[in-house]
Formats: C-alpha cells, sequence, structure tokens
C-alpha cells in the first residue's frame, strides 16, 4: 500500500514547478487515471507536469528526500497497469515534447520523453529518413514509455524491438540526479551499459527524460498483402518461405483469426473484408526494398508460389497506399474490435516461432475445456513468436462470471507458454498485473540479482513501487 503524500511535500512540489507544472483539478487528471480498456483506474493526491529535465530533477529529488512514491506515465496507452497511480504522486511527461537534434548523417533523432511516436515518425520523414517502431497506439505511445516499455510492434521481425532501436538515453534516477547518457555512438565498449537496464525497466530505476534513437533510410518500394489460410501452422510455412524468397526482406509478418477479423469488421467503423472468401486464418505481409520494384516482385512470387502449393488459399496485394493502409487497419484494430464484446482475458506471450501454432492449439483447448463457450482472439507478430492471446467471455455470458475466472484461466495460458520456454509477457510489460505471475515463473537467483540492482539505485523504492521485482 502506498503510503499517504504528507501535505508539505505536495506544497514544496507546487512551489519547485510553478503554474501550470502541477494540477489537482479531477477533471484533468481523471484521463491519466483510467486504463485505455477501462480494466484499471487509480488515484493521485498530484498531477506534477514538469517541462525540463531539470524539473524532473527537482521532483524526484524532493520526493527520495520525503521518501515519497512516485508513478511515471507517458502517453497512458500502456496494457499491464504499469503507468496507473495508486495514491502516488504522478509524473506525466506531456510537456517535454521537443525534438532536440535530428542528423541525417548519424542517423539519429534525439527526443524528449513526451514525443509521441508519429511525430518522431514526421520528423524522420522531414529528412527522408525512418523510425521502424509502428505501433497502433503511435499518435499517443510516446518516447518515454515507448522505451521504458521496450515495445515491440509490427517492425520486430527486421528491426528489433526498442532495445535495438536506442544509442542513448538522458535519464532522472531516483536520488534526483541526471544522467546525461545521450550519446549516438553504434559502438561503445566501457563496461556496464546502463541505458539497457533502463531501457524495458516501467520507470523503476529512474525517470527517461529523452532518447536518440536510430533513423534508417526511407525504402524504395513497399507491397502488403493480405492472405487467407487454412491454418495457424501455413502460416509458419509462409513466414519461412517469404524469408527465403525476398532475402530477409520481409518487414512484417502479422498473424490474425478469423473470429478477430469479424469482431474488428463488426465494431469498428469503415473496415471491409479484405478477401472475397472467409478464412479460418489470415497474415499480413508487408516486404520492403531500396530498389524500385523489388518489394512487389519478389511478393508475386512468393504468393504465386504459396497459391500454387496450396499454402496460401487467396491473396490480394494492395495496388495503393490507400489499400494497403486498408489491411493494416483490419490488423491495428484487432484489439479495439474485441472493446464491445465483453469481458476478456488478455495475454501477451510469446514462444519459439516453430512452436507458435502448437501453442495457439493447445491453449485454446485447455481454455475451452475449462470454460465452454468462450470465444478466443489470436493474433501477432510471427516473425518474433508474439501471440496476443485473447479468451472472451461466451456469446451472452456474464462479464463479471467470465471476470472471475480470469486468473485461474490466464495460469493455464502461461503454464503451457512457460512449458514452451516462453515468455509471459512479450511487448506489454509486467507492471502491476503481471509481476506477481513472472515470479512463478522466474528463477530465485535472476529474481535475487534483479531486486538487488533496483536496491542500488532505488534503496527507498521511490519509483513505481508496485511495479517489478
Amino acid at each position: 500500500m502506498t503510503i499517504p503524500v504528507p501535505a508539505d511535500v505536495i506544497s514544496r512540489l507546487k512551489a519547485v514547478l510553478g503554474e501550470g507544472g502541477w494540477s489537482q483539478d479531477p477533471d484533468r487528471i481523471a484521463p491519466k487515471l483510467v486504463e485505455w480498456r477501462g480494466r484499471w483506474s487509480g488515484a493521485t493526491p498530484l498531477l506534477v507536469l514538469p517541462r525540463t529535465t531539470a524539473e524532473v530533477s527537482m521532483v524526484v529529488a524532493l520526493c527520495a528526500e520525503a521518501g515519497v512514491a512516485i508513478t511515471p506515465q507517458g502517453g497512458n496507452t500502456g496494457l499491464v497497469s504499469g503507468q496507473i497511480p495508486q495514491g502516488e504522486i504522478l509524473l506525466s511527461t506531456e510537456r517535454m515534447t521537443a525534438i532536440r537534434d535530428i542528423d541525417a548523417f548519424d542517423d539519429v533523432v534525439v527526443a524528449e520523453a513526451g514525443v509521441t511516436l508519429s511525430a518522431v515518425h514526421d520528423a524522420a520523414a522531414a529528412i527522408r529518413r525512418r523510425f521502424p517502431l509502428g505501433l497502433a497506439s503511435e499518435g499517443s505511445a510516446t518516447v518515454g514509455g515507448v522505451v521504458s516499455t521496450n515495445a515491440g510492434g509490427t517492425q520486430v521481425l527486421r528491426f528489433g524491438t526498442t532495445r535495438n532501436l536506442v544509442l542513448g538515453l538522458e535519464a532522472v534516477l531516483p536520488n534526483g540526479e541526471i544522467w546525461n547518457g545521450l550519446k549516438r555512438l553504434r559502438k561503445d565498449n566501457t563496461g556496464y551499459d546502463l541505458k539497457q537496464l533502463l531501457i524495458g525497466a516501467e520507470g523503476t530505476l529512474g525517470v527517461i527524460t529523452a532518447a536518440s534513437l536510430k533513423l534508417f533510410p526511407v525504402a524504395v518500394s513497399t507491397a502488403t498483402a493480405f492472405c487467407g489460410l487454412s491454418s495457424a501452422r501455413d502460416a509458419i510455412k509462409l513466414l519461412a518461405r517469404a524469408k527465403d524468397e525476398t532475402g530477409g526482406a520481409v518487414e512484417a509478418f502479422e498473424l490474425m483469426g478469423r473470429t478477430g477479423v469479424e469482431f474488428a469488421l463488426r465494431n469498428i467503423p469503415g473496415l471491409r473484408e479484405p478477401l472475397d472468401g472467409v478464412h479460418p486464418w489470415y497474415v499480413l505481409v508487408e516486404t520492403t526494398s531500396g530498389e524500385p520494384g523489388v518489394a512487389e516482385a519478389a511478393l508475386e512470387r512468393l504468393l504465386a508460389k504459396a497459391l500454387e502449393d496450396g499454402l496460401v488459399q487467396d491473396a490480394a496485394i494492395a495496388q495503393t497506399t490507400t489499400q494497403a493502409k486498408a489491411f493494416w487497419a483490419v490488423r491495428e484494430n484487432q484489439s479495439g474490435g474485441q472493446k464491445p464484446e465483453g469481458a476478456a482475458w488478455k495475454h501477451d506471450v510469446s514462444v519459439p516461432v516453430s512452436r507458435m501454432a502448437q501453442f495457439i492449439e493447445q491453449a485454446t483447448a485447455a481454455v475451452e475445456t475449462f470454460c465452454p463457450g468462450v470465444r478466443v482472439v489470436a493474433f501477432g507478430h510471427v516473425g518474433d513468436g508474439n501471440v496476443h492471446y485473447d479468451v472472451l467471455r461466451a456469446q451472452g455470458g456474464s462479464d463479471e462470471a467470465h471476470n472471475a475466472l480470469r486468473d485461474e484461466g490466464s495460469r493455464i495460458v502461461h503454464d503451457l507458454v512457460a512449458a514452451m520456454d516462453g515468455s509471459i509477457s512479450a511487448e506489454h510489460g509486467l507492471g502491476a498485473a503481471k509481476t506477481a505471475d513472472a515470479l512463478r515463473y522466474k528463477s530465485p537467483v535472476e529474481v535475487e540479482a534483479l531486486r538487488a540492482i533496483r536496491a542500488a539505485l532505488d534503496p527507498v523504492r521511490i519509483m513505481n513501487p508496485r511495479v517489478l521485482f
């Protein structure tokens, strides 16, 4: 339980930040206290809104001195309650929105923590570069949040997670000191890499205030296709072929089951059936190249042979940017399409790519036995084994009854993931929602080492105290 914040600490924080740097207005704070799906809600005695790294430092130093806990928050797009305060000071980076530098020679952009992912994309495009991290929430997800959770997205297959895209960081450590590690080096072999500790730490080791991010050349040709398949196993086979056919130029390879597609079509205005027929499974595949026409030609060869061999049942290659965006809209609304369908047990897991189809089959059989009538929506990133495995209540069933079975049902799913040497959190992090679950699967040796690191940097445990180990 979070200790109540003393009134004198609140007064001192207000004085440090000045007018516009804090709020206790319930209407101003309310949107920041609820996770977008509505599963978690919280409370805070004070919203602090620093504009500079120096102000963040003053806030953290003051709280550290008083032993007052802080919950950092970016765009509030997290899905595991890591950004929702439960009585802590809420530190929002929403006013830290500067692009400090962008350089096409170094292929780097230096962005503050409150810059949205879409703003980074726009800044890169202005100098004919790209930042290859795509999320459905990129209009609201921020640099600080993306780095703190080591976000994945749709381009992990080719470019890796956020961890692979960060060159340097600036952060305020739990004692209030500023660490300026905003390097833009591709090589720096000088001991422990502090930035890698902060990436994915979910705000527990400090507040990220800015990041140096890698940029890449803009693709000259891009090809996008929507494919219908008879099984998830065929999707795994198609991925292997796609890698070989394109020489590794597959940038995205997204799997969707029919149930999830139906929910998106039914509940999201403007979406259209991507193919003429109905199929049990779908794959959205995108290839890119630095040469004109190469991506399109490679994708056409791949699909022609796959159709001939029966690996793909039907396919459509986008002929325009508008059509490609329409294909992507079906994929990006897999979560949004579920919201009107009722309560769901949400799982963001990863298993070896070779076992992805097996996991979906076995998990579905297990949860349907445990809770007959549930509707399973499985979708995700085939190239990195990341399955978003969601179990919705039975049609016409009770949300309350379904939620009551969540913990037991999720244990079935997570036990299967662990048996396949997988992870119970592929890209969303642990937050407050999965920390206890993670302790069940991590070894005591690993947990002890992680706790030692945290204790060394934050002995008072003021930074996001309910999150991680």
